[in-house]
């Protein structure tokens, strides 16, 4: 018996429910890109962020969305609140987004499973990847700290070694990630884009030093997808995972996992529910899908589903390699400006990203404090600054920046 049993409509009255929830607005947005001196990809109109009198150039911290987001959300809470709907239009709404974020970064649908964070993802692949005691996991120390915190219990419970690659002046390459590889490693996981300074990895490099000994490259992509192109095919990644709030411009509880599709059969699951199961039989037995869709073993959030699909419909309309060009051109203008006022930067210059950090001496209350008078959004941390310029943002809202640095120089 299909494990399909509950969903009660056709193919094709699900495919028109799920057009009954696309909400008007997000359609109209198609047509609204108009570039202009002040918004070079004709995007600003449709971001209601820029309406509150601030500047926000913050977006690796949280990316405020375009309004065909939350008016897709809204539109699908309204159709579950006004009329009935069934399993089959919500499942045929995901397997829509899961397309859409194949194609993305370059995997098939059937590569792709949905998880609930980012760091869910680093437990799936920490949890189910083959390790005896004495094998190692190579990281770096600007990878996210909730992937160390994986790691570090994993070597507690498996007595696996963490071996943890420090940086240089901001800067690792993949020679420093092949001092710390031998022939016991089983995984090199990184971010893609590094959050704590806005560093670009190699991926590709990585991924050939861990394949010639054998072991496996799973990257956290959160800050790379909808900022930069990726291409899991031409990067050799095996795994890839990130949660959709930030450049993807979607809601939270929703991420997408890549796993290779040669790696189904070697990588079990590491967990199981209904929506995991292709088939059943009367006594009670399954059979697990043979697809990333196994990863999707319980109810998934919908209306986040149906915010990531007009968020990644909104990239398509962009194109995220001109948003690409448009914010690494703004950081790299940050970047000179930042320079010339005699600030040391923590991200390494010319890093390929649009995520820049500078150091500064000042106390943290008072740099806060100075961007806060200034309406201008930006992450302070003990000793540097994170600015992150989106598809928003323009050169005016560069130099609101440094009219604030160069009164903190």
């Amino acid at each position: 018996m299909l494990i399909h049993r509950r969903d009660l409509v056709s193919a094709a009255a699900s495919l028109a429910a799920v057009a009954a929830v696309t909400p008007p607005t997000a359609l109209a947005m198609s047509a609204r890109l108009i570039p202009g001196p002040d918004d070079p990809l004709g995007v600003r109109p449709d971001f209601p962020i820029l309406e509150n009198g601030r500047t926000y150039v913050n977006s690796a911290y949280v990316t405020p969305s375009p309004r065909a987001v939350p008016a897709a959300g809204a539109a699908f809470l309204n159709a579950k609140a006004t009329r009935p709907i069934t399993v089959g239009e919500m499942l045929t709404k995901a397997n829509e987004v899961r397309a859409q974020f194949a194609t993305l970064i370059n995997a098939t649908p059937d590569e792709i499973g949905f998880l609930f964070a980012t760091t869910e993802g680093e437990n799936a692949v920490a949890n189910t990847i083959p390790l005896s005691a004495g094998d190692n996991v190579v990281v770096d120390d600007l990878h996210y700290d909730g992937a160390l915190v994986v790691y570090r219990q994993l070597e507690k419970r498996r007595g696996i070694e963490l071996r943890i690659v420090r940086h240089r002046d901001g800067a690792l390459t993949p020679a420093d990630f092949a001092q710390r590889v031998d022939a016991r490693t089983r995984l090199i996981s990184v971010s893609y884009v590094s959050s704590v300074n806005g560093l670009r990895h190699d991926v590709r490099s990585l991924a050939d030093l861990a394949h010639a000994q054998g072991a496996l490259l799973h990257v956290d992509a959160i800050q790379a997808l909808g900022m930069i192109p990726v291409d899991v095919r031409a990067d050799d990644v095996d795994f890839l995972c990130s949660g959709t709030y930030k450049w993807m411009l979607g809601g939270f509880g929703i991420a997408p996992f890549y796993i290779r599709k040669t790696l189904l059969d070697r990588i079990p699951p590491d967990r199981f529910g209904i929506f995991g199961v292709e088939s059943q039989t009367p006594d009670h037995r399954f059979e697990v899908r043979r697809t990333a869709r196994r990863y999707d073993y319980a109810t998934l959030p919908f209306a986040e589903v149906h915010q990531l699909g007009a968020g990644l419909s909104y990239l398509a309309r962009v194109g995220v390699p001109r948003i690409y060009e448009h914010t690494l051109a703004l950081t790299r203008r940050l970047e000179s400006g930042l320079l010339a006022q005699g600030f040391r930067l923590f991200t390494p210059a010319g890093n390929q990203s649009s995520i820049l950090c500078f150091y500064t001496t000042k106390p943290i209350g008072d740099v806060r404090a100075a961007f806060d008078r200034a309406r201008v959004d930006v992450t302070v941390r003990d000793g540097h600054v994170r600015v992150s310029p989106a598809l928003f943002n323009n050169d005016a809202d560069v130099d609101g920046v440094l009219a604030v640095t160069k009164r903190l120089a």
